[in-house]
């Protein structure tokens, strides 16, 4: 059975998206994770999950900008699917076209800074943070493209190479309790346990996590047939027409493998684009 709402830890993708909603607990975590102050944050409410009455493409990501213009997309993942890298580029690709009105020079472009939070290790390097960016391979200097990607790692094992503080907070993120808090001195933990604990007194959000589980529940359950292709068109249906190449394509395939990991992105996509582009 899984955990009631009071129950949850931070890497819970729902709790994690409704803290970092507030913008003080989201400059607070990226201050943890890039280990400096940042100016006042501002987070976008329409990619939320509070505002919208749409379960059905609900996001749980946050994306947010500082007063300098830099962009954050922030999210936490409890499965590994074998897609963050790409995943990360598509991530980027959205805040850039996000942030270019048409008409503007492309140097007009704001720095960005796209982070995957795992409870698992991503590249099997045991480290608790991976930092990538652009460089030359010939030379080894930066593109200067100011993007950057960050994966951290709750099961990372370098401690003596990372800040204390982020140690500690990866640690919080599987272990969101008074018990936890209580074995460190980080200001910036207690603080964040203090915000968590808020929000779980909030009855209207339990409410919404409960809804949202029963979507989950419903998505996992579509026509009781995993691996059917009717039920990888229902779900997309939602979107709208599904080209006729795309229908057969589903139809015609046979590994069922294959068929089941079309259905469970047909479950995650928030467009028929999106499915098209992962499948």
């Amino acid at each position: 059975m899984g955990k009631t709402f009071q129950e949850l830890d931070l890497s819970n993708a729902f709790l994690f998206a409704a803290a970092l909603e507030d913008p003080e607990t989201c400059q607070l975590v990226l201050e943890i994770i890039l280990g400096g102050k940042l100016p006042p944050i501002n987070v976008h409410a329409e990619h939320s999950i509070l505002v919208s009455s749409d379960f059905r493409s609900v996001r749980l990501d946050i994306y947010a900008n500082d007063e300098l213009e830099v962009n954050y997309n922030v999210e936490s993942q409890n499965q590994n699917e074998g897609n963050l890298p790409k995943r990360s580029r598509y991530h980027q690709a959205e805040m850039d076209v996000a942030s270019l009105k048409p008409g503007q020079d492309f140097n007009d472009l704001r720095p960005g800074y796209v982070i995957f939070i795992c409870t698992f290790d991503p590249f099997d390097q045991k480290l608790y943070r991976y930092t990538f960016e652009e460089r030359c391979l010939e030379r080894d200097f930066p593109l200067g493209d100011e993007t950057r990607k960050i994966f951290l790692s709750t099961k990372g094992e370098n401690a003596g190479e990372v800040p204390e503080e982020l140690v500690h907070f990866l640690e919080y993120m599987e272990n969101s309790t008074d018990a936890f808090v209580a074995t460190v001195t980080d200001d910036s933990i207690h603080k964040l346990h203090s915000k968590v604990k808020m929000l779980k007194k909030a009855r209207t959000l339990e409410a919404r996590y409960m809804t949202f589980e029963e979507l989950l529940k419903s998505r996992e359950n579509a026509g009781k047939s995993l691996g059917k292709a009717e039920a990888i068109l229902e779900l997309l249906e939602d979107y709208g027409s599904i080209p006729e190449q795309m229908k057969n394509t589903i139809f015609v395939e046979k590994n069922p493998e294959t068929i089941k990991k079309w259905h469970k992105l047909a479950a995650r996509v928030t467009s028929i684009e999106e499915f098209a582009e992962k499948m």
